[in-house]
């Protein structure tokens, strides 16, 4: 049954803060009693999105819900599993209510700063996540985009399904990839990270597997079980957090029924190459100019036509945003995750007070019919590096003061990384030992990851698209890591002083 989404805990439902503060957020007058549920059964504690009919859309009513209960959940002994799930079949979340926000921006000053009030209750509740105590699992049925992408992207169990629909769109309404991006994005293979983050392009299904975004593939069907099935679960109470989602792990993966035949691994092969080669630069014009070169020059039709549909796409989106969220992506693979969050809340503030934001949310959103965005500035040449150091400088701003600040509350790599499908850097890593052939590298982590459905092929691919053989044995290919070097040398200014 669902409880009520009231907080019962005087000491919480009582308590009103301004939304830089540390302490938990309370309900307000006009809040939505039922826009979230919350479920118990046995040692599971879940929390249900319920606005069904706007895709499960975020906003701050929600939030005020989610936040005291997780807070009250890391104190009790009994709530051993937490589930973030979405009501229906079509989203776990498609987003915060940017309609809302770009409202309120019109008002001045004063709504300006209702919605960077919004922002920071959001990071402040996805950096929670990102850092909590207790196993969190992320049901990434359906739609997961935007603000639903800070519910789950960050969280150690993240379970995608046959209807997931996972894409940063923030660049295509006046905005740039936040709710943690500047962690999660940089940390993907190779540059498709700033290629997702750059374009919105989306991957369903099974490729957000493939691809990192989720650490399990489930068919939908199986989800009340496996809910049921986590309920069962007992822990010793001095078991450690790694040993849980350990057992988590092998439970999750007593669901998996296999992988669909007819839904090919995508972003594969010689795109991929692509996607690494063009997106490596730190300069937007250095993109351009490769794709540009791949859409006039490279002997494959396929990668010809994807380099002229990505660069249409960049040339569509706010010239700002774009610009931003390239130094973004670049600044965030040095940054932990409590600093991201901290970084992001800023650079969100200096949108909510320019034209882009609400230029791009009216138009698309707001304005019937849809219309194509007026940005302001209109071109990428006409953003100037002091437009995009503005995004970035700290000094004199005062800082997000996060809910964890515990020993857990910062980190520069994932802790729980192991749980997903092998990554690019572990591939070479063993491939760099030496002395190897596909097949022993294939069943070297097939082997460390117990026989996890996918890793053959996510090796298979990185194998063939890396490698060359060399008298017998596995060579890595380093051209793609020298472009890389060569970009990273240059090095991407921080105006607040770090990179």
């Amino acid at each position: 049954m669902p409880l009520k989404a009231r907080i019962t805990n005087p000491a919480i439902a009582n308590s009103r803060t301004i939304s830089t503060q540390s302490q938990p957020p309370g309900e307000l007058p006009g809040d939505d009693p039922d826009d979230v549920l919350f479920h118990k059964n046995h040692g599971v504690r879940t929390i249900e999105l319920n606005r069904p009919k706007k895709l499960n859309s975020l906003d701050g009513s929600m939030i005020r819900k989610i936040v005291p209960r997780l807070i009250e959940w890391t104190k009790s002994d009994l709530a051993n599993v937490i589930i973030m799930k979405g009501s229906g079949e079509k989203a776990l979340c498609a987003g915060g209510d940017v309609a809302a926000l770009a409202k309120w921006n019109q008002e001045g000053a004063e709504g300006q700063a209702r919605s960077k009030a919004y922002f920071a209750d959001e990071y402040k509740l996805d950096h929670l996540i990102a850092t909590y105590s207790k196993p969190y699992i992320a049901f990434m049925d359906g739609i997961t985009m935007g603000g639903g992408v800070g519910l789950s992207v960050h969280a150690p169990f993240r379970i995608a399904t046959e209807r997931t629909m996972f894409a940063m769109p923030e660049t295509t309404i006046g905005f740039f990839p936040e709710v943690g991006a500047s962690f999660f994005l940089p940390r993907m293979d190779g540059f498709l990270g700033t290629y997702l983050g750059l374009t919105s392009e989306r991957l369903k299904g099974v490729n957000a597997f493939y691809h990192g975004v989720a650490t399990h593939y489930l068919h939908s069907s199986a989800l009340p079980d496996l809910e049921n099935r986590l309920a069962e679960l007992q822990f010793k109470d001095y078991a450690p957090l790694q040993e849980r989602y350990r057992i988590i792990n092998s439970t999750i993966e007593e669901f998996v029924t296999g992988l669909p035949h007819d839904e090919p691994m995508t972003l594969t092969g010689s795109i991929r190459q692509a996607i690494d080669t063009c997106f490596a630069y730190d300069n937007i014009d250095d993109i351009i100019s490769a794709l540009d070169t791949a859409a006039n020059e490279s002997s494959n039709t396929e990668v010809s036509d994807w380099a002229r549909k990505t660069k249409a796409t960049i040339m569509e989106r706010s010239p700002t945003s774009v610009k931003v969220t390239l130094k973004q992506l670049q600044l965030g693979k040095s940054w932990t995750i409590d600093h991201a969050f901290q970084r992001e809340y800023h650079i969100a503030s200096v949108f909510m007070e320019g034209h882009d934001f609400i230029e791009g949310v009216s138009a698309r959103l707001i304005r019937k019919p849809a219309q194509t965005p007026k940005w302001q500035p209109a071109t990428l040449s006409e953003v100037g590096m002091d437009d995009v150091d503005r995004y970035f400088v700290t000094r004199g701003q005062e800082q997000l003061q996060l809910y964890n600040r515990g020993q857990t509350a910062s980190f520069l790599q994932y802790p729980h990384a192991w749980i997903g499908l092998p990554t690019e850097d572990s591939v070479r890593e063993v491939v760099e030992q030496g002395g190897k052939s596909k097949g022993d590298v294939v069943r070297h982590f097939v082997r460390l990851k117990e026989g996890k459905l996918g890793v053959k092929e996510k090796v298979e691919e990185i194998v063939s698209r890396k490698t060359s053989v060399v008298e017998g044995a596995l060579v890595w290919d380093n051209q793609a890591e020298g472009n890389r070097e060569a970009s990273l040398s240059r090095g991407s200014r921080d105006p607040a002083g770090a990179r």
